[in-house]
């Protein structure tokens, strides 16, 4: 009885720690496989909300040779995982080359999530993967491979500023757009209740009254 519910425990701390992928095992988990990655915080609503759905798709995906569903914890040993990949709000999923991650913008059901997965999470053209990119995607990896450690690394910050710079004008434009619209919207009340101050409703008042006096006559 003693062995069988140690059997039992360590099934279910395995099942708990299914895709749970930290800095330490993250290279040796995801290697070779195409990801769909839950970036999370325990104590997030909507993490909590998508957490039986997710440890679903977990499951549905358990053992596969080429692709990986997992989960990042980023208040504990995922923290630099999330730090790496730009991660700025809970849950964030992402997916595609580990080293490359792309954005999850769809729907969050399970069936939306099982859909996906299913029709993206395939082996895709990277440097791992060569064999399965087209002339130009290998003369571009070829390119990058040529290059110094300093240059590439030159590279991929030019490219991920422009990136920064393009969401901090995004911000900056909408919170002028937002001060424009206050703005509008002030001058607007404001006008609405300087013309019903002036009379508007009496002038409407008597104008009923007239009608109704023409009526009569």
């Amino acid at each position: 009885m003693k062995f069988l519910t140690l059997t039992l425990a360590a099934a279910a701390a395995a099942t708990a720690n299914a895709g749970v992928l930290t800095s330490d095992n993250w290279e040796a988990e995801t290697a070779g496989k195409t990801i769909f990655v839950k970036f999370y915080a325990p104590w997030c609503g909507h993490c909590k909300k998508l957490k039986p759905d997710w440890d679903k798709l977990i499951d549905a995906f358990d053992g596969h040779k080429t692709a990986l569903i997992g989960d990042v914890d980023c208040t504990a040993e995922g923290k630099p995982l999330c730090e790496a990949n730009g991660v700025q709000g809970f849950p964030t999923l992402k997916w595609g080359d580990p080293a490359s991650l792309e954005a999850y913008e769809g729907a969050r059901s399970y069936d939306a999530l099982k859909k996906f997965a299913d029709e993206n999470l395939k082996p895709i053209c990277s440097p791992s993967n060569i064999d399965l990119c087209d002339a130009d995607k290998k003369a571009e990896i070829a390119k990058f491979t040529a290059m110094s450690d300093k240059d590439l690394d030159a590279a991929i910050e030019e490219q991920e500023t422009k990136i920064s710079d393009a969401e901090t004008l995004f911000k900056d434009e909408v919170k002028t757009l937002q001060k424009t619209y206050e703005g509008l919207k002030e001058a607007q009340d404001n006008t609405i209740a300087e013309v019903k101050n002036s009379g508007l409703g009496l002038m409407k008042a008597v104008k009923t009254q007239k009608a109704k006096g023409s009526d009569e006559l």
